[in-house]
């Protein structure tokens, strides 16, 4: 079984980026629609990002539409998600998944706090 680790959260002012890693101990398949998540407090799961492989397509939620970018790097085994001009609405801790029913559930995540 393939395990994920998140990293590259941390605190920024409204306005300034951050990059999310999301780095696989194993081979990450062209078909497994590797996405990203948050969930901030009091909130439930959310998607923020996911490859589609059926259409070859990305998918933002319209939070991050713009602003935040997916990526993948299968030589480094690693999915990212590029993230700019931040806003306070964005604080949360960000997962990384393969669709499942509870993709908040599963890695410790990587927290994002912004600052107005």
């Amino acid at each position: 079984e393939v395990q994920l680790v998140e990293s590259g959260g941390g605190s920024v002012r409204a306005g300034g980026s951050l990059r999310l890693s999301c780095t696989a101990s194993g081979a990450i398949s062209d078909d497994s629609d590797m996405g990203w998540y948050r969930q901030a407090p009091g909130n439930e799961c959310e998607l923020v990002s996911a490859f589609i492989s059926s259409d070859g397509t990305t998918h933002y939620a319209d939070s991050g539409k713009g602003r935040f970018t997916i990526s993948q790097d299968n030589a480094k085994n690693t999915v990212y998600l590029q993230m700019n001009s931040l806003q306070p609405g964005d604080t949360a801790v960000y997962y990384c998944a393969a669709p499942t029913p509870t993709p908040c559930a599963w890695t410790p995540g990587t927290l994002v706090n912004v600052s107005s």
